[in-house]
Formats: C-alpha cells, structure tokens, sequence
C-alpha cells in the first residue's frame, strides 16, 4: 500500500494522521510506503510560521518526500511511478481543492496499469472557506478515483452531489491514540506554568475564522462565566489577523480571563494542553470533522461542539458534552451548566464507552471495503 499525503518532515494533523493510518496497515499485514511533498504549499500560500516539524523522525515507517504540488512535469513523473510501482492500493488525501489538479493527474495516470486502486480519504469536497472554482476542482479529482472515504455525513453528501455513482463510504475520524498517555493535572499546570487555582477551558489548533473563536470570547464575557473561577486556554497559531482577537479581548476586558498560547503544539506537548484542561471547546461557525475531537476523547476529555457539519455525530450532546447552536449565549449557558452543576466526572465515564467506536482498524476496513 502507498499513502499519498502529508507525511514527516511536515508537522500537523494531517501528518499525524497519515502517519498513525499507515502504522494501522502496517498492523494488518500491508508493506506500506509515504510518498510525501518536496513542496507541499508554496511559502506566499502558507499563513503559518513553518510547514516543518521540530520533532524528531516517527520510527517504523517509510517515508519518501516525492511530490511538488504546483509542478505539472512533478505530477507527471510521480504519477508514472505510481503507475510502475504496481501497488493493490494508493490511498490519497483530499481536504482543499488547491491540491486537485496534482491529484487528479497522479491519480489518472497510477490508475493505468489496470491494477492500482485509488482510495482518497476525503476530509473536505467543498471547503470551509469557499472559491469560485471549488466544485469544479473537486469534480476533477473525484473523477479521478476509484472510490473515498468520507469522516462526516455532510462531505459523503457532497462527494455524492458530484458523482452519486462513485463508491464513497462514510467512517468517522479515529481516535488520535498517538499524543502520549494522559498526565495527571498538577504536572500538565506545572509543565504549561499555570496556576492551579483556576479551572481551565482549552481552545485547540490552528486559529481561522471558521474556528469561531470570536464566539467563544463573546460568551467568556457572560456575566455568569466572569464571576467563576475559569480561564480558558487559547492554543494554536494564527492563520488570520490576530489583532482581532485581541482587540476584542479589550472591547470585553476579558484579560483576566484568558491564557494565550498562540503557538503551534508540538506534538510531544499536546498531552499537557489537553490534561490541563476540564472541557476542550470548539464554537466553530462551520466544520465537517475535527481531529481535536479525537484528541479529546483519547485523554478522556469532555466536549463543546457546535451544531455544524459532522461534529454532533461524534459528541452526543448530554453524553460526553454538549452540542450547542452557534450561538454565544447558547455556548456560555453550557458552560455554566458544566461548571456549576458537575457534569465533569459523568462525562468522563461516558467517555470511556463512547470512544470505543472510534478505531482505526475500522478506518482500514472501511477503505479495504472500497476496493472491492
């Protein structure tokens, strides 16, 4: 099997999830190679401060950096030796449309040898952050394959709207079993140089409009939640203006309330992020899966998720946390529920039960039942 995606020396989700797929084919028996980018965004494309990782190189796995997404004469060489290596199964990443027009060549041309079978695992069809071109760019590249994998109900109904015909299976987004054991609360605070008094709310990952951020800091300023003893955790690296943000924090004095760790998480350290943390909150405006979901249920951490793509069929609300409208005093009255009436210890118990569904031998069945 060979996995086309990001891969090591890239640091992020996609990575890590690339990453943990091929260790769980490994486990079925499958000799698997990474066939990763020499360049994976242009820098002028890239919001972030690096595309690399600080961390040292995973164990076990193979990892060939191959791929210039915007050199045509690139797209053509590896798909001809993805055509010549004759593997049973290539499984191809999709989550922008930027990343179609490479695809859509590899996969056209590794598909000529009448044996390899593409599989994309296709994370988003139409983006969070829409352009005029997008469905035609994903009509290419769905085109392309033999079948996908979707983790959320809403992008299997997009990938349908484009080719009801092609076999696209929905599978939720596995656990992220690959952060570490959890650590107990006193060395999570100590390691991140937090006082204990406090309890914390943790907002995790790459900040975007999307995200709802700005939702979240308008219910911090509920009057019911500024006379608790909470702050909440803000961790992640900015892809948009941060002064926003900031300036919003002054318009609602909420300095008290918030911890900015406006960074990006190496991977080694997300299990004191989340550890430090009694609810992990996710007020995204609109989404279609979320691997900080998978993160939390790993350290058996309680959730707030918005009513927005596929996040409700992962977080039963009432169950392991809530599901609220996208709304700020809808997210606050949630989280003064939390707080004020104990829900944290139910929570967690549920948790247990609940995450069980979420394996990564059913990602690899779920692909394997695409292929034939």
């Amino acid at each position: 099997m060979i996995l086309v995606g990001t891969a090591y020396p890239y640091r992020g989700g996609l990575a890590v999830y690339n990453e943990r797929l091929a260790r769980s084919f490994q486990d079925e028996g499958y000799e698997v190679e990474i066939w990763t980018f020499t360049l994976q965004y242009p820098n002028f494309l890239f919001p972030g401060k690096t595309q690399f990782s600080t961390e040292p190189a995973p164990d076990g796995l193979t990892i060939h950096r191959k791929l210039n997404s915007v050199n045509p004469f690139n797209w053509l060489k590896v798909g001809r030796a993805l055509r010549k290596a004759d593997a049973d199964l290539v499984v191809m990443r999709f989550w922008i449309p930027y990343m179609a027009p490479s695809h859509g060549v590899i996969a056209r041309l590794a598909r000529k040898n009448k044996k390899t079978k593409i599989v994309s695992i296709l994370d988003n069809v139409v983006p969070h952050e829409k352009g005029f071109a997008d469905r035609m760019l994903a009509r290419y590249f769905i085109h392309s394959i033999d079948g996908g994998v979707t983790m959320s109900k809403s992008v299997l109904e997009d990938a349908k709207a484009i080719d009801e015909k092609k076999n696209v299976q929905y599978c939720p987004h596995p656990l992220y079993d690959n952060f570490g054991l959890k650590v107990n609360r006193e060395e999570a605070l100590e390691f991140l140089h937090l006082d204990p008094n406090p309890r914390y709310m943790l907002f995790f990952g790459i900040i975007r409009d999307y995200k709802g951020l700005d939702l979240l800091l308008h219910a911090m300023a509920d009057e019911r939640i500024k006379r608790m003893n909470v702050k909440l955790i803000i961790a992640g690296e900015f892809y948009n203006n941060a002064e926003q943000y900031h300036e919003l924090e002054r318009q609602l004095a909420l300095s008290d309330q918030l911890v900015w760790m406006s960074q990006f998480v190496p991977d080694s350290e997300v299990k004191y992020y989340f550890n430090a943390a009694d609810i992990i909150v996710q007020p995204y405006k609109s989404a279609t899966q979320s691997g900080v979901t998978q993160i939390a249920y790993h350290f058996d951490k309680p959730m707030l998720v918005t009513d927005v793509g596929g996040l409700k069929e992962i977080v039963p609300d009432g169950v392991v946390g809530y599901v609220t409208e996208v709304d700020a005093e809808k997210i606050a009255s949630a989280l003064v529920d939390f707080f004020e009436n104990g829900r944290q210890t139910a929570f967690e118990q549920n948790i247990q039960v609940e995450k069980q569904k979420y394996s990564w031998r059913r990602m690899v069945e779920t692909i394997q039942s695409v292929c034939v």
